[in-house]
């Protein structure tokens, strides 16, 4: 099963996708492939794939990506080998923009997606503004698209406000853990269990 995440910059999806990963067993994180420049804490093949934009535009041109779009100035978008080979280890989480989100919305029709919400305009100004590593153009660009992605919140399954990590956390958790117990997830479990009755042998009241 795939699980969409999406939000504005700076609402917290990372931070809650890793948070939900140390909880639940058997979800695997899909590595996005971007064009920006890697930040101090971040590592290439585990929070990106840091490529070049002529790297980037040949995947595009082979057909290798699934989504991507221009966000902020970078590229950014989910190859297909990526998913296609992480699904066949489990269950599979992406974290990705919306404009990703909403091509993937075609393409996945049964995946869940979910939208991140800050809990005001006030407060992910203010946390876009602490990580520090961002141009004063760059950080007036991403709060202006904000104001354009928070609308698109009525096109996703579920909604989780970042007010509270924990809480937030919990609420992302719980979303996983709901989606996977769907009839059509369950169907070969609920199988093995009702031929268990049918196999059965009457049994008679003494």
């Amino acid at each position: 099963m795939l699980f969409i995440i999406s939000g504005p910059s700076g609402c917290g999806k990372s931070t809650l996708v890793h948070k939900a990963r140390e909880r639940i067993k058997n979800l695997q994180f899909s590595v996005s492939h971007t064009t920006r420049k890697k930040r101090f804490s971040e590592r290439n093949g585990e929070d990106y794939y840091f490529i070049s934009e002529n790297e980037f535009k040949s995947m595009i041109k082979e057909d290798k990506m699934v989504e991507w779009a221009f966000v902020h100035g970078n590229m950014y978008g989910t190859s297909r080998k990526e998913i296609e080979k992480k699904a066949l280890q489990g269950d599979l989480i992406l974290d990705i923009d919306v404009q990703g989100a909403h091509q993937l919305m075609d393409r996945y029709r049964k995946a869940v997606f979910i939208f991140i919400f800050p809990p005001s305009y006030k407060e992910l100004k203010k946390r876009l503004k602490n990580r520090g590593d961002e141009s004063p153009k760059s950080f007036q660009k991403r709060l202006e698209a904000a104001k354009k992605e928070i609308r698109s919140y009525p096109d996703f399954d579920f909604i989780v406000v970042n007010d509270d990590i924990e809480k937030a956390s919990e609420e992302l958790v719980s979303i996983v853990l709901s989606a996977r117990c769907r009839i059509e997830i369950k169907q070969k479990e609920i199988g093995r269990i009702v031929q268990s009755f049918n196999e059965a042998k009457r049994d008679y009241d003494e």
